[in-house]
């Protein structure tokens, strides 16, 4: 068995086509069923359910593509290590963020992290807590920031980050306060709400009216942090976003007002990908947030 023998399976395995995967891998087909054909010989079954448009992995084939995927993945890092011992740490780290503090926390840590690594390159992506999940779940990104709840199941987590809830308001509106000065829950009970889009949003949003007996107007719900000032800026509800909104605000037409619920903070962390093997520029970053956070940590805690 040859490592090209591995490539190749796994390409099928991933394309679960054989034209697709030849396509992939810059090769003709006939050749590329007859590699995959010498493994099967090789190593005494099976590995495909192979049918006129698609291939399926037996259960042997299942098997084999955990040890494909690690004897790949090894050899990749040994090449990346052997390279990073002669010119230093190189590779591509892709990355995803929610809004808010995720776009400054990311680039205060690449900032540090350059100064020690100088060839590192950055990819990084912004959207919602979900949709930087599902990146993450797809590999799509190795590392990635959201907000709570996490998933613990599938992702490590590190906590690295947490801001109050605020509430964006238009000037001119009664609950409009040039001092910014803290809003109830129950003040915000008359009024439309904005609030973002997530699912999980909501029934922590609601939880802080528990005690009036009553459940706020929610008349949007928001994707993105800019929609929200803006909506807000115009009067269509009152926005309720963490603080890092504050950082769009330009001028006086909106106030914001942090919400005053012991409940009413977003948490983010780092997360990546359980079961599955970091390259060394994605293990070195994360080892460098790790540092950065126990020092900040240690200087909030003497002042």
């Amino acid at each position: 068995m040859e490592l090209r023998h591995i490539r190749y399976f796994k390409a099928v395995a991933e394309e679960k086509n054989f034209t697709k995967a030849a396509e992939k891998l810059a090769i003709a087909q006939p050749p590329l069923s007859r590699q995959i054909q010498d493994l099967e010989a090789e190593l005494g079954t099976p590995l495909f359910i192979r049918s006129p448009h698609k291939v399926t992995l037996t259960e042997e084939g299942e098997l084999f593509l955990q040890y494909a995927s690690q004897i790949l993945d090894l050899v990749n890092r040994s090449e990346e290590e052997l390279k990073e011992m002669k010119e230093g740490l190189q590779g591509t780290l892709y990355i995803a963020s929610v809004e808010g503090c995720g776009p400054r926390l990311f680039a205060e840590w690449i900032a540090t992290f350059q100064k020690k690594h100088p060839h590192v390159q950055y990819n990084l992506w912004n959207g919602n807590t979900d949709d930087v999940n599902s990146r993450v779940a797809k590999g799509l990104c190795e590392i990635a920031m959201i907000t709570a709840p996490y998933n613990t199941e599938e992702f490590h987590v590190l906590p690295v980050y947490e801001e109050p809830w605020v509430a964006v308001i238009q000037k001119g509106h009664l609950l409009y306060s040039e001092e910014n000065a803290p809003v109830k829950p129950k003040e915000l009970l008359p009024y439309d709400l904005l609030i973002p889009s997530r699912e999980s949003r909501k029934g922590e949003i609601d939880k802080w009216f528990e005690k009036t007996g009553q459940m706020p107007v929610i008349r949007g719900r928001v994707a993105h942090m800019m929609n929200a000032y803006e909506l807000s800026l115009h009067g269509v509800g009152i926005s309720i976003y963490p603080a890092s909104i504050s950082a769009l605000i330009r001028d006086r037409d909106v106030c914001v007002r942090q919400v005053d619920h012991p409940d009413a903070h977003a948490s983010y962390a780092l997360i990546w990908k359980r079961n599955h093997t970091l390259s060394h520029v994605a293990e070195e970053f994360i080892q460098s947030v790790q540092e950065i956070s126990l020092l900040t940590r240690g200087i909030t805690e003497l002042k």
